[in-house]
């Protein structure tokens, strides 16, 4: 976790309407995501997470690249959970909201009884995550486990759902820096 604690060194926080945003190479995708840090966070994400599923589920858009290493090292099936309707059979539609937007998103290729595992980049407010685990509930699947590299410190949307995620690290953004706790 050397590197992914060093990185949040340098990783600058935008206002975004009053809420300090933490942009950083897991996150964001910028600055450079550098390999090694990449490889150290999906080994230790491999070496947390319930990975006894059938598949795994990652949000668009910066869970995929972590859910896809992973996925490339076990090979467990990914499913992205996307931005865009495509209208394929089967697909259900979620709402989102966080501290900063709202949309819709939509599931594909989960299906009753699936075990999956949750794999994101930063639990911040938690209406993702809130939101993804009350839709893969209601299809039916069984969350085993939900692993997100960073947590802000807080509380979330996830907090009044039944689900609890399992962070890498946990973060605070004071005064434009960033603490670990």
């Amino acid at each position: 976790m050397d590197r992914l604690l060093a990185s949040l060194d340098d990783a600058p926080i935008v206002d975004k309407d009053g809420y300090e945003y933490l942009v950083h190479p897991i996150s964001n995708g910028v600055p450079m995501l550098d390999p090694a840090l990449l490889r150290e966070v999906v080994i230790e994400v491999m070496q947390t997470a319930d990975l006894n599923v059938d598949k795994i589920v990652a949000p668009e858009a910066m869970g995929i690249h972590l859910a896809t290493a992973v996925s490339l090292q076990t090979d467990i099936p990914l499913v992205v959970i996307r931005k865009r309707e495509y209208g394929l059979e089967g697909e259900v539609s979620l709402h989102q909201e966080t501290g900063y937007s709202e949309s819709e998103m939509y599931i594909n290729d989960v299906e009753p009884g699936d075990r999956v595992v949750i794999i994101d980049d930063m639990l911040s407010t938690g209406g993702t995550l809130a939101s993804i685990c009350t839709a893969l509930d209601d299809i039916g699947a069984d969350i085993s486990d939900i692993v997100v590299v960073m947590r802000k410190v807080g509380p979330s949307a996830l907090d009044d759902t039944e689900f609890d995620a399992t962070s890498l690290i946990d973060i605070t953004v004071e005064d434009g820096e960033v603490v670990v706790h």
